[in-house]
């Protein structure tokens, strides 16, 4: 499988994900946000970072990038995308998932090992986890707080599309304690924290067996592997 990576100017978490992707068993393949050509990749990362400073709101310039009328052309058509932190907010600009995300609701970044809880295990990159199933890994947001219309937010829940939730400590205001979405499909997901920075033991967060020992990050980009393996 080779899954792209897009780089925009102001990426910082680009070849964080290629690592992720290569750990997984899987093919990195770099995407340019300026270009045309998703060069034959089976999925799709839009990662973390300032694309663009953030200016006019976060992700909003990027969701404009040349690349990105082949990402939603591909989304439309099943192709798995994941939109990790500015990545999530790109998804939102870009119409492929609902609501959007606002300035964090105490005006100040944030950075911590957050505890989440899977909710939806049905789409291409949740798969792999078990319903209910509480995992850790890295959120660092200034602009993480997810809103919606009340009417938008009893449509995910109804339709069960709230992928990961925030349990323990809601970090940055998100209704809901929602931390991530899926579209009604199920191959577009976007989320707040990094699972990108939870693959290899000794690098991610602690857990009780030892420091820096989780992995939880893992199962996002190893379900979308499996998964479109079988559908190969």
């Amino acid at each position: 499988m080779r899954i792209g990576v897009v780089t925009f100017p102001g990426s910082l978490d680009d070849r964080d994900a290629q690592r992720a992707i290569r750990i997984a068993g899987a093919e990195p393949v770099a995407l340019w946000h300026g270009e045309h050509d998703l060069r034959g990749v089976d999925a799709i990362v839009l990662p973390g970072g300032f694309s663009y400073g953030d200016y006019l709101r976060a992700g909003a310039i990027a969701s404009l990038s040349p690349i990105m009328a082949e990402v939603i052309d591909a989304a439309n058509g099943g192709m798995p995308v994941l939109g990790i932190c500015n990545g999530f907010q790109m998804l939102t600009e870009a119409h492929l998932l609902e609501g959007g995300l606002i300035r964090n609701d105490h005006g100040s970044f944030i950075c911590r090992d957050q505890q989440l809880r899977v909710e939806n295990t049905d789409t291409v990159w949740t798969s792999g986890f078990a319903s209910g199933q509480e995992i850790t890994i890295p959120l660092k947001n200034g602009e993480g707080g997810f809103i919606a219309s009340a009417a938008t937010l009893a449509e995910l829940e109804g339709e069960g599309r709230v992928v990961v939730r925030y349990v323990g400590l809601n970090p940055n205001g998100s209704l809901n304690d929602i931390a991530g979405i899926t579209n009604a499909r199920g191959n577009v997901v976007g989320l707040m924290p990094h699972p990108e920075h939870a693959v290899e033991a000794g690098f991610g967060p602690d857990t009780a067996s030892a420091m820096r020992s989780g992995t939880d990050g893992l199962t996002f980009f190893t379900s979308a592997i499996e998964r479109m393996l079988a559908s190969a």
